[in-house]
């Protein structure tokens, strides 16, 4: 691991934008305030905070699906607005939490984004075979479409179809929310896996602390688009921050 950052965020603010008069060009209510850390190769950054808290936004920006209000970001010392969108994509790739096939089959979709780097048909039949091998994803699923999986096998799809690409950094929002126990972990075992071999940088929106405990070695705590914490894992007050995400929520529940 080298001492520079992988990425790095400094002072970033972002606002919601207000239409006037068909123009979108007044700030309006703060949703990110100052947010500043790095991130180092082979992390594994878990994000946490109650509802609203910012935490989906924070991932839209690292994949510039939302460009700051303030502040820069960095991909290796390289402002993220001289890198070509596509590009950056490429090697920092976002996993929504409702991810879409596109009408395509689960080879179709897992496919797709090699296809288009021009990859033959052997080179991707080894990559589709080595993810759904990793991932536990059966033959049988290939040939179904959207509509025909679960919520937990499409987002195994989602996360299948990013990895093929071997981005150098993967943003995931709630990998684990459709998956039972079992395979959360072993999600989690595969992406610790990568982390640890430096292949890939994984920045993680999870509520799950079980997981987050066994993933993460950075945690970024955020709330009221603030960020309020980021320590490393192993210094964390697990159990006063569970506490403080419960009393977080149900103040945000309550209105308070």
């Amino acid at each position: 691991m080298t001492s520079q950052a992988q990425l790095r965020l400094e002072q970033v603010h972002l606002f919601a934008k207000l239409k006037t008069q068909g123009k979108e060009n007044l700030q309006g209510y703060p949703i990110l305030h100052d947010i500043s850390f790095e991130v180092f190769e082979g992390d594994r950054v878990a994000i946490v905070g109650p509802s609203g808290a910012g935490k989906t936004h924070l991932l839209r920006l690292l994949n510039r699906l939302s460009e700051p209000s303030s502040g820069k970001i960095y991909l290796e010392n390289r402002e993220y607005h001289q890198i070509p969108v596509l590009q950056l994509r490429a090697c920092v790739t976002l996993v929504q939490q409702e991810s879409k096939l596109l009408g395509m089959t689960v080879k179709e979709a897992l496919a797709y984004p090699l296809v288009l780097r021009g990859l033959s048909k052997q080179t991707i039949q080894q990559r589709l075979s080595h993810w759904m091998e990793l991932l536990h994803i059966p033959s049988d699923w290939l040939e179904r479409t959207e509509v025909q999986l679960s919520a937990g096998q499409r987002q195994l799809v989602a996360i299948a179809r990013a990895l093929v690409i071997q981005p150098k950094i993967l943003l995931l929002d709630e990998p684990t929310s459709a998956l039972d126990a079992s395979a959360g972990l072993h999600l989690l075992e595969v992406l610790n896996q990568l982390a640890h071999s430096h292949q890939t940088t994984i920045l993680m929106v999870n509520h799950q602390m079980e997981f987050i405990q066994k993933f993460s070695t950075q945690l970024l705590h955020l709330q009221n688009g603030r960020l309020l914490i980021n320590q490393k894992a192993s210094l964390v007050d697990w159990v006063n921050l569970q506490e403080s995400l419960i009393q977080a929520q149900a103040q945000d529940d309550f209105g308070f």
